[in-house]
């Protein structure tokens, strides 16, 4: 089968619908559920992001994905004890692909409410346990255990939407085609690879690229390469902690990134985790009065906090043209920027990096998205 029927488009009135595949089957098995057209443009961005980031790092991927962009993208790395309080999952076994899902999500849980998810690797009966917890709309992945598939087939009353994808399946067009208002737009698909040799043009006096951070660089890239332009990315330790999407202007991105970088912090104040919820309150609920408390939080005390927050890296789709990008950066901890460089203000931007102490390199690689 290479083409599929669906209910309708991106809004009910948006019909026929259909997905396919030309001159091929389609490598997307449905196992459960019924995928509508949403589902599968965050199904295919987000594989595509899981995949190329699992190769780039050798290690588990998972990324949290909302209206076609990812809210949140992890590596499968250990959760320290606090992380794992501040995610909710301190009761749970985690297997390196649960903890990849675990970062995903705790990235910003309010914006990953009814994701979809995507697995780099075999969803196992750990990630399908945590996923069950959460409030989600669908999962695509390379496999399952029949343990985990019995697990995610209970969600959604049945009906909660697992495709599982061909983990070797590259398409056979090198060019892609786009149609808007009966014109049609063709161009080379987005194939540049994200390689840690991108990093090496260091631009800034201060040049130090420890391994975590140029581990932390391959997430800000390739999640950069599958968000909505404009966008900026915050990433620390495996994870990222914070993402803007969509924006007009880059300052703006780089605003929204960090103001959702703050709040990942400010939710391991000790006085967040420390919290006692009855036990009636769904995660959800648990999340809303988690971000309305942040709010409370005296301008003293949050400032503090904020201080502690250190070793960021931040990563831009395209150049930032004004240094005002790296005085917001620096307000969240922001140690180390990664961009592709060419404005004609790079000597400005580099200066207020300087100033700051910050290590900038240089990608020469555009990576919009839209």
């Amino acid at each position: 089968m290479n083409k599929l029927s669906l209910k309708y488009g991106l809004n009910p009135h948006q019909v026929p619908a259909s997905l396919s595949v030309d001159g091929e089957a389609l490598p997307i098995e449905i196992l459960n559920g019924k995928p509508g057209y949403i589902n599968f443009m965050d199904a295919l961005n987000a594989w595509q992001l899981v995949r190329e980031l699992s190769h780039a790092t050798g290690l588990p991927a998972a990324t949290s994905f909302k209206h076609v962009s990812p809210a949140g993208v992890g590596l499968g790395i250990e959760l320290s004890e606090t992380l794992r309080r501040a995610y909710f999952v301190d009761d749970l076994e985690l297997s390196p692909q649960a903890a990849a899902y675990a970062r995903a999500r705790g990235t910003d849980r309010v914006s990953s409410y009814g994701d979809w998810v995507a697995l780099s690797d075999t969803c196992d009966v750990e990630t399908a346990t945590l996923l069950a917890r959460e409030v989600s709309d669908g999962i695509i992945a390379p496999a399952f255990t029949e343990e985990a598939l019995a697990i995610l087939r209970q969600k959604r009353s049945g009906n909660y939407t697992i495709l599982q994808i061909d983990p070797d399946y590259v398409p056979k067009e090198t060019t892609e085609k786009r149609h808007i208002f009966g014109h049609t737009f063709e161009q080379g698909r987005n194939d540049v690879p994200i390689t840690r040799d991108m990093f090496q043009n260091v631009v800034t006096r201060k040049k130090d690229l420890p391994e975590h951070v140029i581990q932390d660089m391959l997430i800000a890239q390739i999640t950069l390469k599958y968000t909505q332009s404009n966008a900026v990315c915050y990433v620390k330790d495996g994870q990222t902690i914070g993402i803007g999407a969509g924006q007009q202007s880059r300052i703006h991105c780089t605003r929204l990134a960090g103001d959702k970088a703050d709040t990942w912090w400010l939710r391991q104040h000790p006085r967040i985790l420390d919290l006692q919820f009855r036990g009636d309150i769904s995660r959800p609920q648990r999340d809303n009065e988690i971000d309305a408390l942040l709010t409370e939080i005296e301008d003293t005390e949050r400032k503090e906090w904020l201080e502690t927050l250190s070793g960021v890296t931040v990563g831009s789709d395209a150049f930032f043209p004004f240094g005002d990008n790296i005085e917001r950066a620096h307000k969240s901890g922001a140690a180390y920027i990664v961009q592709p460089g060419g404005s004609k203000r790079d000597d400005h931007v580099i200066a207020a990096c300087d100033k700051y102490g910050i290590t900038m390199a240089f990608t020469g690689t555009r990576l919009f998205h839209h």
